[in-house]
């Protein structure tokens, strides 16, 4: 704004001017001081793109997401997981499984960077190889509690009544029991004792794992279905279930999908425990948890065959919960910049 804005002189209309010949209000004339249009901001601060493309909330997060170092750190290390998992024999050429009892507690060496088990087996290709397990355990059991969690928790948010109320003691019977310990119990029966895989392994986390993400599906679709596109597309003639499957559910993901990214890292460490307590994986099935169970043995004498196998778990989860920490920022409008 100028220092010496010029004064803008408004004459009185024909009603001042007839007050005036009546005498009962002076007449004086009313100075306006307007500064210049070139001097206001108004003009940037009001600006809008009009011709921008309208993004949506995942597009805006996927911006989001491209822009967190955590993210970006987070989703490499996993992506390298994830090939590790499914080509091993591109990160080591060694068997595994070709154990010498020559080779026993032996340090690192030219083509074995990081030494020998207890059995002579090479550390690094056993970690290399045993990515395959511990993934795996974790993807499918994620896989099934979102599916099966997912739909008992948005068919009982989003109907309530009786079925909300069937549906949430249900759950309560298996929440009851804590993760670890439900799973010891099941896995010591005989049916999966005798019969101990990946897939018992898997069945068994996710029968206690599920309740968790029914509870919080059923919490967004709560909060989902009093929306007003919700109330419009039931006015509009479509079915509760279709305006279920169609806006409803695809509203509530963003709380089901950081829940999922976490809880994944949280099934491969279950599985280690498992494996650890001798009730997991069989040994013939080459995981971290395996590894790290047998080499507890040599903590005195060779603590790298326990470290190694052990470190590459807790990388592992730890980008898991990086990456659903960055995700969870990224889709809460709250928390969102830009």
């Amino acid at each position: 704004m100028s220092e010496n804005p010029t004064p803008e002189i408004i004459e009185p209309s024909d009603g001042a001017r007839n007050t005036r010949r009546t005498g009962k209000v002076s007449s004086r004339t009313i100075e306006h001081y307007v500064a210049p249009l070139e001097e206001t901001p108004l003009l940037a601060v009001d600006f809008v793109d009009e011709t921008a493309e309208p993004q949506s909330m995942w597009s805006q997060a996927w911006r989001s997401l491209r822009k967190r170092p955590l993210f970006i750190i987070s989703a490499f290390l996993i992506l390298l997981v994830i090939v590790v998992a499914a080509f091993p024999q591109l990160f080591s050429h060694v068997d595994p499984t070709a154990c010498r009892l020559d080779d026993s507690s032996e340090t690192a060496r030219a083509g074995h960077p990081l030494g020998f088990t207890l059995q002579g087996c090479d550390v690094y290709s056993r970690i290399i190889y045993g990515a395959r397990a511990s993934f795996l355990v974790g993807l499918f059991t994620t896989i099934i509690v979102v599916v099966f969690g997912g739909v008992v928790g948005a068919l009982a948010g989003y109907y309530g009544g009786w079925l909300d109320a069937v549906l949430a003691r249900l759950g309560d019977i298996f929440f009851a029991l804590p993760l670890i310990l439900g799973a010891i119990i099941v896995m010591q029966l005989p049916a999966f004792r005798d019969n101990r895989s990946v897939w018992t392994v898997i069945i068994t986390l996710a029968a206690f794992g599920w309740p968790q993400m029914a509870r919080i599906t059923r919490g967004a679709v709560i909060e989902a279905r009093g929306a007003d596109f919700v109330t419009a597309s039931r006015a509009l003639g479509l079915s509760k279930f279709r305006a279920l499957v169609n806006h409803v559910i695809p509203n509530s993901l963003s709380p089901v999908i950081v829940i999922a990214t976490i809880s994944l890292g949280t099934y491969i460490v279950a599985e280690a425990t498992l494996s650890f307590l001798g009730i997991g994986l069989p040994p013939e099935i080459m995981s971290w948890g395996n590894d790290i169970s047998n080499a507890q043995t040599q903590l005195r004498n060779n603590p790298e065959t326990l470290m190694w196998p052990a470190l590459a778990l807790s990388i592992t989860v730890l980008s898991f919960i990086m990456l659903g920490d960055a995700v969870r920022d990224a889709l809460d409008p709250k928390a969102r910049k830009g």
